[in-house]
């Protein structure tokens, strides 16, 4: 099959050939109709964090090919389907409560661990299928992980009904963020961002407002826009430095979760935590249910992920585009199709 192949940093993703994946007895093999490009991808092949000969990709949709001996009998050739990227033991303290990403020994789609989504086909843990609708597109279904991200971001934070909810950042994770911060019911959902084109999807996506923390103060805008200070703060970013910032910004015993990736070190004041009583929660991928309650929302209508989506290109265009989004991060969502020539 084809893929896209990273070598070492510094280098461009190289489209081979490669071997086609072995189905194992607990597994499927999916045909990827579309596969996104994450951030995350950007940031583990800009530091060197997986080796040489990695097929990169964890956002995907597609058909099913070829079934492993132990799978299920729900599941059958031909059945359209995205997947939690996780190959979890199943038996640990994580697993048993539900929560595979936190699995001790869990292996992760599209790095070191596991093949990804790069590719015209991908293996996927059986015990991980999420079956798509019938109304819900393959490029839906391709952006339903970083979608279940900020699902599990707004659910940890308890969004609901009345709630002031500031979101920093709009890219992928923070717009979808504001788009379920609403759908929970919060009255304000104010997103900051120094992006116009981001800020313009994040109201798009039902934020009710934008701040741009270049030109204003975030602070005394969030204040005049929604008349309080935050009472849930998402982190949608991960830089350093935002963790402090977004405690600063908080308001008293406000509910703070820290969404965003930060691969470096990064310095706290707890003092300026403890003065306002908040609680700060780090929140790790998704669950199953928060795979299922995305696919519910864009399959009854609840939520339009659409405007995410900014272009579909094919595996041969990845590597340009692929260098390109470390320098131009405007675009939200680039879903890559391997059948396009």
């Amino acid at each position: 099959m084809r893929a896209a192949v990273f070598h070492e940093v510094g280098k461009r993703l190289s489209i081979e050939r490669v071997l086609d994946p072995v189905v194992d007895a607990g597994q499927v093999i999916i045909e990827v109709a579309e596969a996104g490009i994450c951030g995350s991808d950007l940031h583990i092949t800009e530091y060197g964090l997986v080796p040489g000969g990695t097929i990169l990709g964890h956002e995907f949709a597609g058909t099913v090919v070829a079934l492993g001996a132990n799978v299920a009998p729900e599941w059958n050739i031909g059945d359209r389907v995205t997947a939690l990227p996780f190959h979890a033991c199943r038996r640990c303290d994580a697993c048993e409560v539900g929560l595979p990403a936190l699995c001790s020994s869990v292996l992760f789609t599209g790095t070191r661990d596991h093949p990804g989504a790069y590719a015209e086909y991908v293996g996927a843990r059986a015990g991980m299928l999420q079956r798509l609708p019938a109304g819900v597109t393959f490029s839906e279904g391709a952006m339903v992980e970083p979608l279940a991200v900020a699902h599990h971001a707004v659910e940890m934070a308890k969004v609901g009904r009345d709630d002031a909810v500031l979101i920093m950042g709009a890219g992928p994770i923070g717009a979808a963020a504001a788009m379920f911060a609403r759908s929970f019911g919060a009255r304000h959902v104010i997103v900051s961002e120094p992006s116009a084109e981001r800020r313009a999807l994040a109201l798009e996506l039902g934020a009710t407002a934008v701040i741009d923390p270049i030109s204003e103060n975030a602070a005394s805008r969030f204040a005049e826009l929604a008349g309080m200070r935050p009472q849930v703060v998402l982190e949608c970013v991960g830089k350093p430095g935002l963790v402090q910032q977004a405690v600063e910004l908080a308001g008293i015993r406000a509910r703070i979760v820290i969404a965003g990736v930060c691969f470096s070190e990064d310095r706290f004041k707890p003092m300026t935590a403890l003065s306002k009583e908040v609680s700060i929660q780090f929140a790790q991928c998704y669950t199953e249910q928060n795979f299922d309650a995305v696919i519910d929302a864009i399959a009854f209508g609840k939520v339009n992920p659409k405007p995410m989506h900014s272009r579909t290109i094919s595996l041969w265009a990845l590597p340009e585009e692929f260098e390109g989004l470390r320098s131009d991060p405007s675009a939200c969502k680039i879903l890559i199709d391997p059948r396009l020539t």
